[in-house]
């Protein structure tokens, strides 16, 4: 048996050679990849903190670090909320850019559906939320809460079960759930900041300025803005405002446009979303949802869940709620406006889009614990969020597996060329049969 060199060092705990960890990033740069791990890590949290070592979870989470003389002194739930999520939050205002300037959002025409069925999916269920908390005589503090739609576990589920699809469908979720993310930050920073230090935000405020003249005059280096950053997330957090605002105002200020004349093959803001997109998906959102979604769930739970009015108005919220709202508003949209639904779709397409917005897991957490302070209501609106993500995307996919497989039928009939003739068996007979139908026919 050959005997193993003493120079050789075991790569055990040590970073992965450099290929492997190109394929890593690429992989996380993937919906799918990227659901899958956060999903992996909500599954761990919830294992973790309903097994005997739950007391080493709770004391992992709650354990503090920091900088004190700066306010900097967090528990590892707090830095993973207030820092990590940043780099969420920094990465979807890129994206929501980048729509703007060349994507869906480019033209008002093709932008009006989406975004009324975002603000329509987020309305609805803060006025079922509230209509619940009026019946039973709850606390309207979480109103805002069912209100978030989750990106990265709403397009992996897509991504999971799409193969016939039409990309439209995709983009109107992107779409939509980029702008409810927006919406959820205004409703944060609205709603959820109090202790306001105005000479630590009019330093973040001029952090921001400097921040946008360096992209004003093409500076370039990451030395330049790494620390930038650093400092305007920290007098963010230390004026009163919640932190990941920072990450969505710098998201917004990169240039996502390519400067032609500078011969530049990626904008600063494809740069940054393409370097930061992988911190986000393996690092960032996974370890947020390690030490927020972490709640204890039992039969006394559960039951509280649909007998409390706090939480069984996030669960109708995010289930129903999101349905009516992104449904009924899109429709409204189509039927009295201009704006038009993207002819690639079918109602029933958006009707499944509509139930797979209802999966409202990290914003939704972040608002719960903002909104109820009190540990005993975080984890039963903790849980509520959980049951009611669940929910929502067992029903949605249900409903996008059944429209994949209609578009599979289509495309199959449509492919089909049993002669080896030309055109296809489709072309050589009379259109009005099965393989000719609507999608939305199904």
């Amino acid at each position: 048996m050959p005997r193993a060199d003493p120079c050789e060092r075991s790569v055990f705990l040590e970073l992965l050679p450099w290929p492997e960890r190109v394929q890593v990033a690429r992989a996380l740069r993937t919906e799918t990849v990227g659901g899958l791990v956060l999903l992996g890590a909500a599954v761990v949290a919830l294992v973790w903190a309903n097994s005997p070592w739950s007391d080493s979870y709770e004391a992992l989470r709650d354990f503090h670090f920091g900088i004190p003389a700066l306010g900097l002194d967090l528990s590892v739930q707090h830095w993973s909320a207030d820092g990590l999520l940043a780099v969420f939050f920094l990465v979807a205002a890129i994206e929501l850019k980048r729509e703007l300037v060349s994507g869906q959002l480019r033209t008002g025409a093709t932008a009006a559906l989406p975004v009324v069925a975002a603000v329509c999916g987020m309305a609805v269920p803060a006025a079922i939320y509230l209509a619940t908390i009026t019946a039973g005589g709850g606390s309207a503090e979480g109103w805002a809460v069912p209100m978030a739609t989750d990106i990265a576990f709403a397009l992996a589920v897509l991504a999971v079960l799409n193969t016939h699809l039409p990309s439209a469908l995709r983009a109107f979720l992107l779409t939509l759930a980029v702008v409810d993310d927006l919406g959820a930050i205004l409703v944060i920073t609205l709603f959820f900041t109090s202790n306001l230090n105005p000479a630590a935000l009019g330093g973040a405020v001029t952090g921001l300025v400097v921040f946008h003249l360096l992209q004003r005059f093409r500076v370039r280096g990451w030395w330049w803005y790494v620390p930038l950053g650093l400092v305007i997330w920290a007098l963010t957090y230390i004026g009163g405002v919640h932190a990941t605002v920072a990450g969505v105002a710098m998201g917004l200020i990169l240039r996502c446009a390519r400067d032609q004349g500078a011969g530049e093959d990626a904008s600063p803001g494809e740069r940054a979303e393409h370097l930061l997109r992988p911190v986000s998906a393996g690092v960032a959102v996974p370890l947020f949802a390690l030490f927020a979604a972490g709640v204890s769930i039992s039969a006394p739970v559960m039951g509280e869940v649909f007998t409390r009015p706090e939480p069984l108005g996030v669960v109708l919220g995010l289930v129903i709620g999101k349905t009516v709202g992104i449904f009924a508003g899109t429709y409204l949209a189509a039927r009295f406006t201009r704006a038009r639904l993207n002819p690639a779709l079918a109602w029933a397409d958006v009707l499944a889009l509509a139930v797979l917005a209802g999966i409202g897991f990290t914003v939704a957490l972040l608002i719960g614990e903002l909104a109820f302070p009190d540990p005993a209501d975080t984890e039963l609106v903790k849980a509520a969020v959980l049951l009611g993500s669940l929910l929502a995307a067992a029903l949605a996919a249900l409903l996008v597996k059944r429209r994949n497989g209609i578009y599979r039928r289509l495309w199959e009939a449509e492919n089909r060329d049993e002669d080896a003739g030309n055109p296809p068996d489709i072309d050589q007979h009379s259109t009005g049969g099965p393989e000719t139908s609507a999608p939305g026919d199904g």
